[in-house]
């Protein structure tokens, strides 16, 4: 039953990666924002690998950056 719940939160990260990789992608962020934000959202990537809560926090903290930047969701 544990192993499900894993699934199911990778399944929800994941989806939640590719929105943010989306976000990060639109032309209208300047070259510098855009570099530094895909490192960090390659680190979560990375980080998914081996704590998936871990990474599921992190990308909270990006997520909301990318709002704060007023970045947004195509």
């Amino acid at each position: 039953m544990e192993r499900d719940g894993q699934l199911q939160l990778y399944g929800v990260l994941a989806a939640r990666l590719k929105q943010a990789h989306t976000r990060v992608a639109n032309p209208e962020v300047p070259d510098e924002t855009r570099r530094e934000l895909t490192r960090r959202l390659l680190a979560v990537t990375a980080a998914a690998k081996h704590d998936l809560a871990d990474a599921a926090r992190r990308l909270d903290v990006l997520t909301a950056e990318l709002d704060d930047l007023g970045i947004p969701d195509r």
